[in-house]
């Protein structure tokens, strides 16, 4: 079993909105919210295994004050109280309080020092905690203009691709574009992490594993809205479409959760965010690994599921 929640967004602040002006952020619940969710996680029986964090553990927000640093510290000191080790996957939001290398020696920074990763700084890693069983990261933003120096050769590929894509003065701004997704607060995945993650799949191919992925932006246009999904999403599908083991693809990003089972079998799950969720509620889960199945035990937003496979 083990624990899954996204999109925390914690600030030090009073209630919000989203850019667009509609939706409310509650900041300050949010860290609340991760709370109740470690100590029901506590005693659960049977333990879990480890925690999924799917990225926007903290709020843009905090860049602005100087907080992030205190944020980010009061989000990992509630997790820390967790007996079981947490994966990190890192969103749009920590890029906006953080560099990608200051990230790297930070507590979100859950990468095993001994994973073979593909190269550079991407922070995709795989490990195997039951046998035929394994959970593979991906970084999608290891192609993107956030969190990178701007003199280094991955943002400019990012700029000029997103640039080709969104000729809008925001680039932010999602208006008349075929395809919404080529936002700057979205990002995808550089051909060295595709290549490695076919590598992964083919060894897990070999080995009978059962696979689940996950990654903070969402890979299935059935499983999220158009604007929300990776910049290239197809091609992330296209490698798990190549092979037999993926399972689950797990994400965040889009608060209001969706979810899909493709036409290759694979169930595309995208959480409900916390940073979204009104008092008296929730927005985590846990997930019961079987032979051919998982169960979703949803908690407050997140609804139960039976995802075969």
């Amino acid at each position: 079993a083990f624990g899954v929640i996204t999109d925390i967004q914690y600030a030090d602040a009073e209630d919000g909105y989203d850019f667009s002006g509609c939706r409310r952020r509650y900041y300050r619940q949010s860290l609340q919210l991760l709370r109740d969710a470690v100590e029901a996680w506590a005693v659960e029986r049977p333990p879990l295994a480890f925690v999924l964090q799917l990225g926007d553990s903290i709020d843009g927000l905090n860049a602005r004050g100087g907080r992030a640093g205190a944020a980010l510290e009061r989000v990992l000191a509630v997790l820390g109280r967790l007996p079981v080790p947490v994966h990190h996957t890192w969103g749009n939001h920590e890029f906006y309080n953080f560099s990608r290398a200051h990230l790297a020696h930070t507590g979100l920074n859950s990468r095993p020092a001994e994973a073979v990763a593909p190269a550079g700084d991407c922070q995709a890693y795989h490990f195997s905690p039951a046998a035929r069983f394994r959970l593979v990261v991906v970084d999608a933003y290891d192609l993107s203009v956030l969190g990178r120096e701007p003199d280094s050769p991955r943002y400019r590929e990012a700029l000029q691709l997103l640039r080709e894509k969104n000729p809008n003065k925001s680039l932010n701004s999602p208006t008349g574009l075929k395809e919404p997704q080529f936002v700057e607060f979205n990002g995808g995945f550089s051909q060295a992490q595709l290549d490695w993650f076919n590598e992964v799949l083919k060894f897990s191919d070999e080995n009978q594993e059962k696979v689940v992925v996950m990654g903070h932006l969402p890979i299935h246009p059935d499983a999220s809205d158009s604007v929300c999904l990776a910049w290239n999403y197809e091609d992330a599908l296209s490698v798990i479409h190549s092979h037999r083991c993926v399972v689950c693809f797990l994400a965040g990003h889009l608060h209001d959760g969706g979810y899909c089972l493709d036409s290759h079998g694979v169930h595309h799950l995208t959480l409900e965010g916390v940073i979204e969720t009104p008092p008296g509620s929730n927005a985590f889960g846990t997930v019961y690994v079987y032979e051919d199945k998982m169960i979703l035990k949803g908690r407050g937003r997140v609804s139960d599921r039976v995802m075969h496979f």
